[in-house]
């Protein structure tokens, strides 16, 4: 099956598997997200335990599909060599760190507003606060799909397919994260399902977009890697593992936050090599 649609995807324009690539992971948002027409309510230890689990995949993801890759495809060596993956990291952080400050958004607890003060609704600010994790996911699937096409040997469809099964997987929690807090405060299941899946469609966008900057400037690609992985754990780090430690399941969040990690690295080393 992986390798039927890795051969799919390599008979087509890197730039438009991209964006297959990106509309899968958008899928499966609106796929948990659909979960709202079945529960009204989740209980919050299986909440914790899956943003745990996407945690845990976008900090495996960040060094086995983006930074490792950076680094093997820099020149040099010593500190010349892991210069890209470093400025890419932390211009990817700062990225996030200033629309976090710039854009206003809510957590999912609805208790912490952050950004610019906003007369705007907390259905929203929360569809504002998923959708700033899912710019790097859908940039980094992208920048990958763009080495392919621009020939750079360390960039691979296989590798590009595997990074979007792993950001799939996690978008699924992310959609029903959305959603579930939505219909809980009162909102229809269709209107609750509409506002958790919207909060994924700027990955297409972000990663056709990373997709194409990178064929037209190809020595940015280390740093495009880096840069998607630096705003990834700038996420995990100031928002998605706090998120889990809002309750008294931290256990469950922390062993959902391992289970992710493993189940992306061997994804990458399995279907990797």
């Amino acid at each position: 099956m992986f390798d039927s649609i890795v051969a799919y995807l390599s008979s087509i324009d890197p730039i438009l598997a991209a964006l297959y690539a990106t509309l899968f992971t958008w899928f499966l948002t609106a796929l948990g997200a659909s979960v709202v027409f079945f529960f009204k309510t989740m209980n919050r230890a299986v909440l914790d335990g899956m943003l745990g689990f996407t945690g845990g995949v976008m900090v495996a993801a960040s060094y086995w599909s983006l930074l490792a890759p950076a680094i093997e495809m820099s020149e040099g060596e010593g500190f010349i060599k892991v210069m890209p993956a470093a400025i890419g990291f932390i211009l990817g952080a700062f990225f996030l760190f200033g629309l976090d400050k710039l854009l206003p958004h809510i957590h999912i607890n609805f208790k912490e507003t952050e950004g610019v003060k906003s007369p705007w609704q907390k259905t929203t600010l929360l569809v504002l606060a998923i959708t700033l994790h899912n710019i790097p996911e859908g940039l980094a699937v992208g920048v990958l799909f763009g080495g392919v096409a621009a020939g750079i040997p360390e960039a691979s469809i296989a590798g590009a397919t595997i990074l979007a099964i792993g950001i799939g997987i996690q978008n699924f929690p992310e959609g029903i994260a959305v959603s579930m807090p939505l219909r809980r405060m009162g909102m229809s299941r269709k209107k609750s399902f509409l506002y958790g899946q919207s909060s994924a469609l700027v990955e297409p966008i972000a990663g056709v977009l990373g997709a194409v900057a990178v064929t037209f400037f190809t020595p940015i690609l280390p740093y495009a890697l880096a840069f998607a992985a630096g705003a990834m754990i700038f996420v995990v780090v100031e928002e998605v593992i706090p998120e889990t430690q809002q309750d008294k399941h931290t256990d469950i969040a922390t062993l959902g936050f391992i289970g992710g990690f493993v189940v992306m690295m061997s994804l990458d080393v399995a279907l990797g090599s």
